[in-house]
């Protein structure tokens, strides 16, 4: 297409010659080309009132013909709205692929726009969170109503996940995670997991049963071991060593089921977390001179310091039991020349616990398994454990609201820390060290 200005230029300047002809032949001059003037205008205002019925009327297909620079005008346009036409349709086509995928899938799907009205469901959220068509442009809190999930909605904490009984079938429990996409929209995914909680209950159960069975029988060996070897003098030295032997692993297998009934207790959801006014630092001033008492002769130094009064609301049991199995960790994996510190200290609002030591360390691939149950770094590294220790601190942390913290490095030692939130203390915090070794 040649150049539209040109053949516009060369309108305008052939206008003007007629006009200023005209004027001479009709000794008008100004007059004629006022107008010659009007008359362009007039084509213009022809050509502008054909683009705004062409745009009304919304037949792309169709060109309106003309010349000069509003042909041009014509025909970018047509062609602007040729390929919106097929970006269009591909996005069409796009949608019809997206909403055919998610409604193939067994998990619910339903996205949700700024003000968490429902935008699109797939058929399993009809079936898992009973929505019916009709609900679309309904705010999702109004149709799903459990406290937990309105605060997990208005929280936005789309890190976690949130558990809640099916609206459409009480029988079904449903995990629901919440992406944030796009702008301010948001896709709820919801999945079925009875038959995954249900498995977990049984395991539960069956760790909980075995240990109480087991309990009584080796409650009874036990006490009948115990009673040989206060009498080992009567016994020959071969059979009393064995006798030790055995009062030694009876000990460990009951700390093992004390361990798995701690654990099954902590994880179960009917047993509430008492509301006790824990008072921190007596408490680990006990445990810290337990652990000196404890320790063999070629003991690790231990440092308590105190920097803060606060005590915590919570389970004193349960924070007894993961404290001292802080501390007594460290000092299990120290040698002679080591030192562990206990930091009890003052964060922001809230409160944090260090156990330090400058013992073996640990390596980087091996802290994110620490807290799995029965997992060890090394089975012959340092003297035995359940393997229990810590996954019942990271349980005990969890239902305090506490986040667990390990770090490490080899040959540097390791810290295990535990951060209280503010809500957890009961005591202001009147800052002050007081700190004891051993």
């Amino acid at each position: 297409m040649l150049n539209p200005w040109r053949s516009e230029l060369s309108l305008i300047l052939l206008a003007l010659l007629i006009g200023a002809f005209l004027g001479k032949l009709f000794h008008h001059p100004w007059l004629s080309i006022w107008v010659v003037v009007l008359v362009y205008l007039a084509h213009h205002l022809i050509h502008a009132n054909r683009l705004l019925e062409w745009l009304r009327g919304g037949k792309a297909s169709k060109l309106p013909q003309s010349t000069g620079i509003w042909e041009e005008i014509f025909y970018l346009i047509f062609r602007l709205r040729r390929r919106n036409r097929r970006r269009k349709k591909q996005l069409i086509r796009m949608l019809e692929r997206f909403r055919t995928a998610t409604a193939a899938l067994p998990d619910a799907t339903v996205v949700l726009s700024a003000g968490d009205e429902i935008d699109w469901f797939n058929d399993a959220a009809g079936r898992l969170l009973g929505l019916r068509r009709g609900d679309i442009g309904q705010k999702i809190g109004n149709l799903i109503r459990y406290p937990k999930f309105n605060h997990y909605l208005a929280h936005a904490n789309y890190d976690a996940t949130v558990d809640i009984p099916s609206p459409a079938n009480a029988n079904l429990q449903l995990d629901i995670r919440i992406v944030p996409y796009g702008e301010d929209l948001r896709l709820l995914v919801a999945q079925d997991v009875t038959q995954l909680r249900f498995m977990e209950r049984v395991r539960t159960d069956f760790v909980a049963n075995v240990s109480h069975e087991l309990r009584t029988p080796l409650t009874v060996i036990r006490g009948y071991i115990e009673t040989l070897v206060d009498n080992a003098g009567q016994i020959p030295e071969p059979q009393a060593r064995m006798l030790l032997r055995i009062e030694e692993q009876t000990l460990r297998m009951q700390s093992l089921i004390d361990d798995l009934l701690t654990l099954t207790r902590l994880e179960s959801t009917t047993h509430p977390l008492p509301k006790q006014r824990v008072a921190v630092p007596q408490l680990l001033q006990a445990i810290v001179e337990e652990a000196q008492e404890l320790a063999v002769d070629a003991k690790p130094e231990i440092a308590l310091s105190l920097e803060t009064n606060s005590g915590l609301l919570g389970s004193e049991q349960e924070l007894r039991s993961a404290f001292s199995n802080l501390v007594h960790n460290a000092m299990k994996y120290c040698r002679a020349g080591d030192r562990v510190t206990v930091r009890w200290r003052p964060l922001g609002s809230g409160v944090q616990l260090d156990v330090s030591d400058t013992g073996p360390g640990i390596a980087p691939e091996f802290i994110p398994r620490l807290t799995e149950r029965f997992y060890r770094v090394d089975a012959g590294r340092g003297p035995g454990g359940t393997g229990l220790g810590l996954a019942i601190v990271k349980h005990v942390m969890a239902r305090h609201g506490a986040e667990f913290r390990i770090s490490s490095e080899l040959g540097r030692g390791s810290t295990f820390s535990c951060l209280f939130p503010g809500h957890r203390t009961n005591v202001d915090a009147h800052a002050h060290t007081d700190e004891t070794a051993g």
